[in-house]
């Protein structure tokens, strides 16, 4: 019998055209099962970057991968003027303007899809530069994070929240099992897309998590990089300035 090969990893289509249609056919169940799958803990990380960032007094804030836009909509309460909530899924934006709607924040939360590798943003632009669950989706990681440095004001923070795997016994066996087996079934029972919650699991297994990644903010030019784990290691925030 022939391998299976997961969807999302063609070589015929880039990256970013697979993850593009894969978060539009996700986009109207992934708020119900981004709770589901994360056990409700990603309400408490976003709320610890948006603490980080609130801390500089930004002006303007640039969320990148902001999909259905729940860390743009908490953006807000650092005061910031100008939120812009960016995202290559017009699906995923599409249900982030109902939500922005919803919470009458329009004059402060302007949502558009862009390109994270090409950025249509001046040089020296936003006070802070955010991204949840997202770089891991990146097509060339590097290009990406340049051009966040590019568009960031100077002394301005970044901060990544991503999914890391956990080191220590217990958590690292149990966190592979959860994403091999659990996350997939999870994905079938709710999704229409299955394959989707499996690329979501090898995707963050794949990613250079931890004292990788922050070697990668390193050699872009980011400076006082911080790696901060979360719930065991299944999460890190990742500050950095420029």
């Amino acid at each position: 019998m022939a391998k299976q090969v997961t969807p999302y990893k063609s070589s015929e289509k880039g990256k970013k055209d697979q993850v593009t249609k894969m978060f539009d056919a996700i986009s109207k169940e992934y708020d119900g099962l981004n709770r589901v799958i994360s056990f409700g803990t990603d309400v408490k990380w976003r709320k610890k970057v948006v603490a980080l960032v609130g801390a500089k007094s930004p002006k303007s804030v640039l969320d990148i991968a902001t999909g259905t836009g729940d860390l743009a909509i908490a953006l807000a309460q650092t005061g910031a003027e100008k939120v812009v909530g960016l995202d290559i899924s017009p699906g995923m934006l599409e249900v982030g303007k109902t939500k922005v709607d919803k919470a009458n924040l329009q004059e402060t939360i302007e949502m558009v899809i862009g390109d994270s590798e090409n950025l249509a943003y001046d040089d020296n632009t936003f006070d802070a530069v955010t991204v949840a669950f997202g770089v891991r989706n990146f097509e060339n990681l590097e290009k990406g994070l340049s051009e966040i440095y590019r568009v960031l004001k100077p002394s301005g923070i970044f901060v990544v929240l991503e999914t890391s795997v956990p080191t220590r016994f217990p958590f690292k066996q149990g966190y592979h099992l959860y994403t091999k087996y659990m996350l997939p079934t999870i994905g079938r029972l709710f999704s229409k897309d299955r394959s989707a919650y499996a690329y979501l699991g090898e995707s963050a297994a794949a990613f250079p998590h931890g004292q990788d990644f922050n070697n990668i903010l390193a050699k872009i030019g980011f400076i006082g990089i911080e790696n901060k784990p979360q719930t065991f290691g299944a999460a890190s925030i990742y500050v950095a300035t420029k």
